[in-house]
């Protein structure tokens, strides 16, 4: 069968456009994967006649429901909640659930789209999925969460099980809200099933390493790259944006390999201190506190904080956007470039925007992909479903030896995928087509289904 690759690869995309009106993130995902997967079908007829890519970007579920709770005045409040259980090919759909006000089916979509191939990467036997809902936990009291925690469960359990369905954290889902899920989730199904959640606390099923996964990853991942590259961290000049859990535990990480993180930020502004990012304090202000990054640099005197702005304008070896999506444009891209950035290395699901991606590109900046560099967080979720699947526990050394090991096996796939389909150093193009990859084998062993 003959493929006119490039009318294939539109007509896939016109496809998605047309299905899912309105999702841009969700577009921008699937266009970002396609564009890789061009070189692949021109080598395998066979996934453009089975229609395997149209299979894998059509989610296998979506449910959306209503969520209403009472706050602490007695006012009743509703919400929406969601879950896309996208693709169960390798295992059981896994990924986080996002509580966040900017939260819709099509920021939903494109993380649990990208959550497909980054599990594949890992190499665990997991599927991709995400959900969440456009609840806002700031400002709420405990007993605000855990009301809506619980009205939240009560309709997703049903979908929920250490065999189909495993959740995690994300953007505004930590151990407090992972505590109150999995209480009700026990509550109603009178079953204490450890692994249909993951990002436990550590007395009750959690697993060592998995906060600090994500960051500890992205750092694991940089030292990689470097590493073919013939060089390391020692005396690079670190930015990470954000200050939630990847960005903190990116920057112990940086620091602990010799890099010096000199700036992050939150949704307010962002800080720079050339006396390198004070750890214990970071901690204190966003993890114990609550607080503002502004808070940070009031008791930090080598500290300015600058408020609004670009993080990115702040010159650096090695950037690691570890906010949000769409966070790092191309005006951004080209300024970091300009101030002799070498290395990005994304810590967040795709916060570099297709004109970022251009950008490094053109000025020769080695870039890492979301969907490779973050990968870390579901690795270690995936190794908690291990221990709690063997009821066992490892060591903080174990597991973090582990989270290394797959790392810098991701790595070596993305890369050597990328020298394999002709695109020597495109990480981008190595991880979408390893992902697809070993998710088209599965997809296609278990028949039209």
């Amino acid at each position: 069968m003959h493929v006119d690759v490039p009318a294939k690869v539109q007509e896939i995309y016109d496809a998605v456009l047309r299905r899912n009106p309105g999702e841009d993130e969700f577009h921008q995902a699937v266009r970002e994967v396609l564009d890789s997967l061009a070189v692949v079908l021109g080598r395998h007829s066979e996934y453009a006649e089975m229609k395997t890519i149209e299979r894998i970007c059509e989610p296998e579920r979506q449910i959306i429901f209503r969520v209403p709770w009472q706050d602490d005045s007695g006012e009743v409040q509703i919400n929406r909640g969601f879950r896309v259980e996208f693709n169960s090919a390798l295992g059981p759909y896994k990924g986080g659930l996002r509580f966040h006000p900017s939260v819709n089916l099509g920021i939903v979509k494109f993380l649990g789209f990208e959550q497909i191939f980054k599990n594949a990467l890992t190499g665990m036997p997991i599927g991709g999925g995400k959900g969440g809902s456009d609840f806002d936990p700031k400002g709420r009291s405990d007993a605000e969460v855990m009301r809506f925690c619980q009205s939240f469960m009560t309709e997703l359990y049903r979908h929920l099980g250490e065999y189909t369905d495993v959740p995690a954290g994300d953007i505004g889902v930590g151990a407090r809200e992972i505590g109150y899920l999995f209480g009700q989730y026990k509550r109603i199904t009178n079953r204490y099933e450890s692994g249909v959640l993951t990002g436990k606390g550590l007395g009750w099923g959690g697993a060592l390493v998995r906060t600090e996964a994500t960051g500890y990853g992205a750092a694991f991942f940089a030292e990689a790259m470097m590493d073919v590259r013939g060089e390391s961290f020692d005396g690079k000049r670190v930015v990470v944006s954000g200050s939630g859990n990847v960005a903190v535990y990116g920057i112990e990480k940086v620091h602990q390999m010799g890099g010096t993180a000199v700036a992050c930020s939150d949704s307010s502004g962002y800080v720079v201190d050339e006396k390198g990012i004070d750890l214990d304090l970071l901690k204190q202000v966003k993890e114990v506190e609550r607080g503002r990054i502004a808070d940070y640099a009031e008791r930090r005197g080598s500290a300015s904080f600058v408020a609004g702005g670009s993080i990115w304008d702040v010159p650096c070896d090695v950037a690691i956007p570890s906010a949000t999506q769409n966070e790092l444009d191309g005006d951004a891209a080209g300024t970091l470039a300009g101030n002799g950035c070498r290395y990005v290395v994304e810590g967040a699901n795709m916060p570099a925007t297709p004109a970022a991606v251009k950008a490094f590109r053109e000025a020769g900046v080695a870039f890492a992909p979301g969907k490779a560099a973050n990968a870390g967080g579901v690795a270690t979720s995936a190794l908690e479903m291990q221990q709690n699947a063997s009821r066992d526990r490892w060591t903080f050394e174990h597991s973090e030896a582990r989270l290394a090991e797959i790392m810098r096996d991701i790595h070596s796939r993305c890369h050597e995928t990328a020298e394999e389909y002709g695109s020597p150093g495109d990480l981008v193009l190595g991880a979408n087509v390893a992902g697809f990859l070993q998710v088209a084998e599965a997809v296609h062993a278990h028949g039209l289904i």
